[in-house]
């Protein structure tokens, strides 16, 4: 007798098994992300504080990536600087050494 009601319950929500895959897809999309933003030390970018990430120091293509409260501000050094109403040069190099001291080296 118990057999046969449970049997009928399936027969009645053949799209139970559906929603279910969807909710193990769910949870495993949100621990991936999860695990991304700790590989990838991203967990600044959840915190209250300001903090400044330089990617691709000292290439072409280097981005300075500050956060100053809600706010996100991306910069991107470019040749043409006049554009953003910036200007600037090059006057030195900062060296980091293996005991945290930095060492800054004008040109």
């Amino acid at each position: 007798m118990r057999r046969r009601i449970i049997e009928d319950n399936e027969d009645q929500d053949p799209m139970s098994m559906l929603s279910n895959l969807f909710d193990v897809a769910m949870v495993f999309a949100v621990a991936l992300m999860v695990a991304l933003v700790f590989k990838f030390n991203m967990t600044e970018i959840f915190s209250q504080e300001d903090y400044t990430i330089v990617k691709n120091p000292g290439k072409e293509n280097m981005e300075i990536i500050t956060k100053e409260g809600q706010t996100i501000n991306k910069y991107k050094p470019s040749e043409d600087q006049n554009s953003q109403g910036k200007k600037g040069k090059r006057v030195g190099v900062a060296y980091q050494l293996e005991n945290g001291e930095i060492i800054y080296v004008p040109e």
